[in-house]
């Protein structure tokens, strides 16, 4: 079995060689023949890397601790879904998963665009098959998932392995990582349109009309993984948050800022002609933040809970990275003259005006993440010192940048194309700030005083006014036109221009993910050492610890606390929050207990036993508002669907009045 995935990861390798080479040439040399031989080897990639990815599942699910890999991140106690995970548990079978997801990406691109483009697709293979050429190389020779234990030179075994990470023994964690990479993985398919496009001077824009759905699709996926994570910090490492601007968190969020800039100045393409040098500059950037993602998780050269070990795989990434950024940058810069704008900005109150501030604004915020996340590697190279970048620093910066996107994305669409008028925008926005203005004053007499969550609260209502305004003001217009009630009217008004009305969907969630964060401001917590029989209290929450009992399973051995609930005095139910100790790693972890309400979250996490083993160790936390970020991600996914929807186009021929065709018209039409 085990040479069964080697020879196959090896001959997927050859292949991806020889599928870029063959679209060079073909594409060079119009040799359709070589064209299609590429073509028919990237299918070809896709089941070799099937067939070694199932020879990596099996042997963690049945066991083969002759593996190295499944030696080192399974074992026979771990639950079934767990020995899946660990497919992506360790650095080895990432990459492989990393490079058969590509693989599937490539072979869904190259069947649906078999009778499309013809003049790009040889380029566009090529540009799917650097990548995946790089990746393969540290499959088959620098990380092979497929390296066995050896004895002298026999191979051997080991009676059980050391499990995977317990932080990983969570169920989000079952997606989150592939949820991440079909993310990162994705964004690799409008790199390589775009560069098809750039390498053959394709008049038009059809690379973007054929991308800009993937894209989409993409960006769901990676905005999925990012939540998913966060939501995996809040439930299982205890301290409560849900992002620390950790390198890592940093490097998954870089790719989904660049890529958000890009779905909007997409669109000024479509519709104006305008900035085209950015979307090159925008989707190449994207998918090599995507690889610099996957090169700071590797590379071992920041610390974080979601790094891999220390390894010199890095300097493979840099290498890969220095070799493509040069080769975008010169196809570019000598694209110059094909990527003129067909336009220019004629207003800076104009809703073009507020595309290119969005994008200015969400480029600096990248750039301000990337530095910060740099900068303690930067600081240690030069003066031998290394400097953390904590959140404070990203939180004095990010905070503002977010709130005037947030601004952003409520005058957007007050705005019209080309330039508004004094008059429009005073009826525009009298309402929806005004509404803003009266929450703020309203909160300021309620006693809160925090600047941020007043400007925030404030705008937010004012984001949401204007999509409701926005989808209000058409829903009425096919009321008046057809009779429908006004909920089926904004039904027929989405169907009909799913991409506009999806996107104001997903802007709405937004607005409701941002109501959540802004709840952070006002955060309770403490933390006690009590026994049975004490008592806490949180804000308006009483505690009573009522039990504690320690127990094992074959997997780990754990503690836990049975905490009596009451808030004002009247009785919640009982919480029971855990603390275990996993047996194969002799990691602890903790399973925290929450009590999820739309106002509030009560978080309660079993830190450990006191220093003599009498006391449980309990962190109470009141999580403000935290609910809606989850709930705002629902909107968001629902949104990006709509997005994803044909418009729906009505031919009523039935009602079209009949035309009588007489004289030499009717004798051909006869015919």
């Amino acid at each position: 079995m085990e040479n069964l995935g080697a020879l196959a990861v090896l001959l997927a390798f050859c292949l991806a060689v020889f599928a870029m080479a063959a679209s060079i040439v073909g594409g060079w040399r119009r040799n359709s023949f070589l064209v299609e031989s590429g073509r028919r080897a990237v299918y070809s990639i896709w089941l070799l890397l099937t067939v070694a990815s199932g020879v990596l599942v099996t042997g963690l699910l049945t066991g083969d601790f002759r593996f190295a890999y499944v030696a080192a991140n399974s074992n026979r106690a771990m639950p079934m879904l767990y020995k899946f995970a660990a497919w992506w548990g360790g650095q080895e079978g990432s990459l492989l998963l990393w490079s058969w997801l590509l693989a599937c990406y490539a072979a869904v691109v190259m069947f649906t665009n078999r009778r499309k483009h013809r003049g790009i697709m040889p380029w566009v293979t090529a540009a799917l098959m650097a990548p995946q050429c790089f990746f393969l190389i540290l499959n088959a020779f620098v990380a092979s998932p497929f390296r066995m234990l050896a004895v002298g030179r026999g191979i051997t075994s080991v009676a059980d392995g050391r499990g995977l990470n317990p932080l990983l023994q969570y169920p989000a964690m079952a997606i989150h990582p592939p949820m991440l990479y079909l993310g990162y993985v994705g964004f690799a398919a409008p790199f390589a349109f775009a560069m098809g496009s750039l390498i053959t001077r394709q008049p038009g824009d059809d690379w973007i009309h054929t991308t800009r759905r993937w894209t989409l699709v993409t960006w769901l996926f990676q905005t999925s993984g990012i939540v998913l994570g966060a939501g995996w910090a809040y439930a299982v490492l205890g301290w409560g948050g849900y992002w620390n601007w950790d390198p890592v968190e940093n490097a998954s969020f870089l790719p989904w800022v660049t890529a958000t800039a890009f779905l909007h100045s997409v669109m000024m393409q479509e519709k104006k002609g305008m900035m085209k040098v950015w979307n090159m500059v925008l989707v190449s950037a994207t998918f090599f933040l995507c690889i610099f993602g996957t090169f700071l998780t590797r590379s071992g050269i920041v610390s974080s809970v979601h790094a891999f070990a220390q390894s010199s795989i890095g300097w493979w990434f840099l290498g890969f990275l220095a070799i493509m950024i040069a080769g975008a940058v010169w196809l570019i810069l000598s694209r110059l003259d094909y990527l003129k704008s067909e336009a220019r900005l004629e207003s800076v109150v104009s809703r073009e005006s507020s595309f290119m501030f969005n994008n200015l604004i969400l480029l600096a915020a990248a750039f301000a993440i990337l530095w910060g996340t740099l900068f303690p590697v930067i600081s240690e190279a030069v003066t031998g010192d290394k400097i953390t970048v904590g959140p404070p620093f990203f939180n004095r910066i990010n905070i503002p940048i977010g709130l005037f996107l947030l601004f952003l994305t409520g005058v957007g669409p007050l705005f019209a194309w080309r330039r508004t008028s004094l008059e429009s925008l005073r009826r525009n926005f009298q309402w929806p700030l005004a509404g803003g203005v009266a929450l703020v004053g309203g909160l300021v007499a309620a006693g809160m005083r925090h600047p941020y969550a007043l400007v925030s609260f404030g705008l937010c209502l004012f984001v949401a006014w204007t999509i409701l305004v926005e989808f209000s003001k058409g829903a009425r217009a096919i009321h008046l036109k057809t009779g429908q009630n006004l909920a089926r009217a904004a039904v027929e008004l989405t169907q009909r221009n799913t991409r506009r009305y999806g996107g104001y969907i997903v802007h709405l969630g937004i607005v409701l993910m941002f109501v959540g964060f802004t709840g952070s401001a006002f955060n309770q917590n403490t933390t006690v050492e009590a026994k049975v029989g004490d008592s806490l209290s949180l804000g308006h929450y009483q505690m009573r610890v009522s039990e504690i009992r320690d127990a094992e399973n074959d997997n780990y051995t754990w503690y836990t606390a049975k905490l009596e609930v009451s808030r004002d005095g009247q009785a919640l139910g009982a919480m029971t929050p855990e603390r275990r100790m996993y047996k194969a790693s002799r990691q602890g972890t903790s399973e925290v207990a929450i009590r999820r309400r739309p106002n509030e979250d009560l978080y309660l996490n079993f830190a450990g036993m006191s220093d003599d083993n009498q006391r449980a160790v309990i962190q109470a936390f009141v999580f403000p508002l935290v609910s809606w970020i989850w709930i705002g991600f629902w909107v968001v996914a629902a949104g990006t669907l709509i997005c994803l929807v044909p418009n729906k186009v009505r031919f009523q021929y039935a009602r079209m009045p009949a035309v009588r065709v007489t004289g030499k018209y009717a004798a051909t039409a006869q015919k």
